[in-house]
């Protein structure tokens, strides 16, 4: 008789004759079980307890949890590392909660010491987790599947038949099949010991290890980056040092040497917007044109920079980040000389690029009188002007249809002199004055290109000159360590694909002479429930069943009646007892 056997059910006992068959078949660590009566543990055993926690699975699933939470601040609150004007802003309007997040270290969320201790304990959690399973796996991939257990029908899934095939042969075809099937598998005694799924545990000690990857990637990644934003007008250049940046930051073991050595000069900004539908004012094309060289002596190269397409140079990645304009003003003393002229970038307000920003004269001028001042226009431009029916300073769309600029104008001292750094596009008023108009009112205009606001008596003037140029912004970034945590972020989701739909699993082959007859028995064991080792076994049986067909069983000489089985095509005899979950044998079926 023929049957495949399934037995799902809890198994004691006669369990312990599996042995070496059931044991180990992943690399997890084995906890013991606690025994009563257990004596003081001591410095030493307590170090030791708390290593063996700290190195558990669930405690490192549990701090990759915190550190996940511990990073949500960070996206919520505004960084000092990151834009120091919003954390400044938070702080002024919010008088109770600053001080709080100031001790907490919310302000700069990935420098506290409560979100390195988190990933510094993860780093050795983790370390401290794949290091013994990893010589662990090396061991099981060195030795042999283990040998067959006493009884194979004690086994989740086994079938078993007769044959006329001696033993000798059984085995070898059986050793052929699965090693054929890319089992590990070999003879002990009677039986052929096969194993497969090796890739389960592999794909679990890469996922741990891309962790480790990447966790060493992002910390060397912090610690040497550099940013910086750049800010260039059209016909401008830029050369990679740290004076050339309108701002930058840095890790802290970064130096002024990790800086690529290249400069760029920007030809043109191209921008194209929606002109119409529901996405009007969109981009559609934006992008600049530069030329680059490498180093001192570097070749002159061309280049086009898009939005998430950077220019590469080395280690270096130059972004663009922001677009606006930049008006040509040429400003004259009371004599008619020129004493400033050049294009101001004003910062965009709204999608629309209203901008604002202000014109500082700094050298060159003198008053009516002789005396030597300096002076501070506020602009406001808009590229496309709705009409002074509007009543307001916005512009109506981006591009260049209708360019209004607005200057309000002031002389004095701009304090430029004081030794403390200014922003190019805010000016101090505290000591400066108005120019008044005829009314006694602060001096103000609208200008056309081409059209001049006259200062009064005899102070000068301003011209809103016909050129009008734009400006790009860069950000450029240096992050050593990104491509390795690319690296181990792809190798994480291989591994961790791996662990989860490949099965450890382990199939015997026993066949012994009996009654004149050779017996065969086959039996699956598979880590999980999830493993599809009755499937598997089943097509393994077909195929030696091919081999080694059965032989009918011998016919007793009295059976009850209810005992009787039906016979199939092949001869064999499939049990009809409903209290047992046999099923008949995958290679019976095909005969």
């Amino acid at each position: 008789m023929s049957d495949t056997t399934t037995d799902n059910s809890t198994q004691t006992g006669d369990d312990q004759d599996l042995g070496a068959a059931g044991s180990q078949l992943s690399t997890a660590p084995v906890e013991d079980a606690p025994s009563p009566n257990l004596p003081a543990l001591g410095v030493i055993g307590w170090a030791r307890w708390f290593w063996r926690q700290l190195t558990s699975m669930r405690v490192a699933l549990l701090l990759l949890l915190l550190l996940s939470l511990a990073a949500i601040p960070g996206s919520l609150i505004p960084q000092t590392g990151i834009d120091e004007t919003r954390v400044a802003d938070f702080r002024e309007r919010h008088d109770v909660l600053a001080p709080v997040y100031d001790k907490l270290g919310l302000f700069n969320v990935y420098s506290s010491v409560w979100f390195s201790a988190i990933y510094i304990l993860l780093f050795v959690s983790l370390i401290g987790c794949i290091v013994p399973r990893t010589w662990q796996f090396v061991g099981q991939l060195r030795g042999r599947p283990p040998g067959a257990p006493r009884r194979l029908t004690r086994l989740p899934a086994h079938t078993t038949w007769r044959t006329s095939a001696a033993p000798e042969e059984v085995r070898e075809a059986a050793l052929a099949l699965l090693r054929k099937r890319r089992f590990r598998a070999h003879t002990v005694g009677d039986a052929v010991a096969a194993e497969k799924g090796y890739l389960r545990e592999l794909g679990n000690l890469a996922f741990h290890l891309a962790l480790i990857v990447m966790l060493i990637a992002f910390a060397w990644g912090q610690l040497f980056k550099s940013e910086g934003n750049k800010i260039v007008v059209e016909g401008d250049g830029f050369s990679n040092t740290l004076t050339q940046y309108d701002d930058f930051k840095s890790g802290n073991l970064f130096t002024n040497d990790d800086l690529e050595p290249f400069s760029f000069d920007v030809k043109e900004f191209t921008g194209t917007y929606e002109r119409t539908g529901p996405n009007r004012g969109t981009p559609r094309t934006y992008e600049t044109e530069v030329t680059y060289t490498e180093g001192a002596d570097g070749e002159e190269k061309n280049a086009v920079i898009k939005v998430n397409k950077p220019l590469e140079i080395g280690d270096a990645k130059v972004y663009l980040v922001s677009h606006g304009y930049a008006p040509v003003v040429t400003v004259r003393d009371g004599k008619g000389e020129i004493v400033y002229q050049d294009a101001v970038p004003l910062l965009p307000l709204d999608n629309n690029v209203t901008s604002n920003g202000v014109v500082k004269v700094l050298d060159g001028y003198r008053n009516p009188q002789g005396k030597k001042e300096q002076l501070g226009f506020q602009a406001f431009f808009v590229p496309t002007f709705g009409g002074s029916a509007s009543g307001t300073m916005l512009s109506q769309f981006p591009a260049l249809d209708y360019p209004v600029l607005a200057l309000n104008a002031y002389h004095g001292d701009l304090k430029a002199d004081s030794g403390i750094p200014q922003s190019v596009y805010q000016m101090d008023k505290t000591k400066m004055k108005e120019f008044k108009d005829a009314d006694g009112e602060l001096l103000k205009k609208l200008l056309t290109p081409g059209e001049t606001m006259t200062l009064p008596g005899g102070a000068g003037s301003i011209t809103f000159e016909k050129d009008i140029k734009e400006w790009a912004g860069f950000q450029v970034v240096q992050e050593p360590g990104g491509g390795w945590a690319l690296g181990g972020a792809l190798a994480a989701i291989g591994g961790l694909a791996a662990s989860l739909f490949v099965q450890r699993r382990r199939v015997w082959v026993r066949a012994v002479r009996g009654d004149g007859v050779t017996v065969v028995e086959m039996a699956g064991l598979g880590r999980s429930e999830s493993a599809k080792v009755p499937e598997e076994l089943g097509d393994l049986a077909a195929v030696l069943y091919e081999r080694a067909p059965g032989v009918a069983d011998p016919q007793p000489e009295t059976a009850p009646p209810e005992d009787t089985g039906t016979p199939d095509a092949s001869g064999t005899t499939t049990s009809t007892d409903t209290d047992s979950q046999a099923v008949p044998a995958e290679g019976a079926e095909q005969q």
